[in-house]
């Protein structure tokens, strides 16, 4: 592999999504990750029940560019060959429980004496100790948790959880930051991320709104943002259009192309903070002239503005359109006669394209790891 992290060998000991993930983006830069597996592999490798060829879809999603070694952590022969590879590696990121991380010494107070460099990162839902480190986390457990179910839907339906693993993901690229921040120090040691801390701390200004304000945060219809107006999905003639208005200039610009000039001066609507205060008269007003047309018509009648205006699509829509063409966002894994195909790194780097590999089958590269042979 060549790439920002030529030369940088990262341990995973991870299964199903946020440490996968973490071990992903590193691969995808250029490290050489491991993946160490038990007899069974990943659980990862059976979630999907789409295979193409030997490969589970799911696990082909998040283990693409890595190596696979089976080892029986908790037997000494498997510890030694652990000890073995940590020993040149720079870095171990696991995703297990707690209690199993501590058990299996995946630790740096459990690792430091074959590698003082060592970053060992600790992935878990509610960190590595206090009193709530053994309770089951998973995405849907997270977000509950933390209240984005209970921000996420139209007001009156049920909480929602969002439409794909935001807490898996998220946490997974805080990992990857963390270890490589570690990297970069120069010093071994440990780090400790929770899904938990991750999300909250994604809820950045609601949750300073709530801390410094007092204010409750609540769902509005349509997906609407709780500050500025209009900011949400509208019903269509044929579809949903997804219009994002931050700055008056723009809200007038708006008001001329619908034929609503009036509104640029009315006292109701004129202002960012007059729309926010009389959203639901506003909110109505703009819904009855956007029902006249269709989405895609309101799209070329807005965009060359500058107005943020979208259709709201499907992820199939997504997968094939011009824009992910043009962006090369869909890639072979192994090559065209694989038949895999999946998303490209979302990081771009001049002078460097990353070589799509094939995720390893189980126990793969078990002689080429075991017997330390160079990368």
């Amino acid at each position: 592999m060549s790439g920002p992290l030529a030369g940088i060998r990262v341990i995973e000991v991870g299964h199903m999504l946020a440490g996968p993930f973490c071990g992903l983006l590193l691969a995808d830069m250029g490290a050489e990750v491991i993946k160490i597996e038990p007899p069974e592999g990943d659980i990862g490798r059976r979630v999907s029940p789409h295979s193409i060829g030997p490969h589970n879809a799911y696990f082909a999603s998040l283990n693409r560019n890595k190596k696979s070694i089976v080892l029986d952590l908790a037997g000494a022969e498997g510890r030694a060959q652990l000890e073995s590879i940590a020993a040149d590696a720079h870095a171990l990121v696991t995703n297990l429980r707690p209690s199993a991380i501590k058990k299996l010494r995946l630790t740096y107070e459990g690792l430091r004496d074959c590698n003082p460099k060592l970053v060992c990162v600790a992935l878990t839902g509610y960190g590595l100790d206090g009193p709530y480190a053994e309770s089951p986390a998973y995405d849907y457990v997270i977000q509950a948790v933390t209240g984005v179910m209970s921000l996420t839907g139209e007001p009156d339906a049920p909480p929602t959880k969002a439409g794909y693993s935001a807490v898996d993901n998220s946490a997974g690229m805080a990992a990857a930051m963390a270890l490589l921040a570690k990297i970069v120090e120069g010093r071994g040691g440990q780090v400790d991320v929770a899904m938990y801390d991750v999300m909250m701390s994604q809820l950045n200004y609601l949750a300073g709104a709530t801390l410094n304000a007092g204010e409750v945060a609540q769902r509005f219809a349509n997906s609407s943002h709780p500050y500025m107006v209009p900011a949400q999905i509208f019903p269509t003639r044929d579809g949903w259009l997804t219009l994002f208005i931050t700055h008056d200039k723009f809200w007038q610009k708006f008001c001329r192309e619908v034929g609503r000039p009036e509104w640029e001066h009315d006292s109701s609507f004129a202002t960012m903070d007059s729309r926010r205060r009389n959203r639901a008269e506003v909110l109505a007003a703009i819904g009855e002239v956007l029902l006249a047309e269709t989405a895609a018509a309101w799209v070329r009648r807005l965009a060359p503005l500058g107005l943020v205006v979208s259709e709201v699509g499907t992820l199939a829509e997504a997968l094939e359109s011009d824009l992910a063409r043009s962006r090369g966002l869909i890639v072979p894994l192994g090559g065209s006669d694989s038949g895999l195909r999946a998303v490209a790194s979302p990081v771009r780097f001049s002078g460097y394209v990353p070589k799509y590999g094939l995720p390893p089958l189980l126990d793969e590269h078990h002689d080429q790891i075991a017997s330390g042979a160079p990368a």
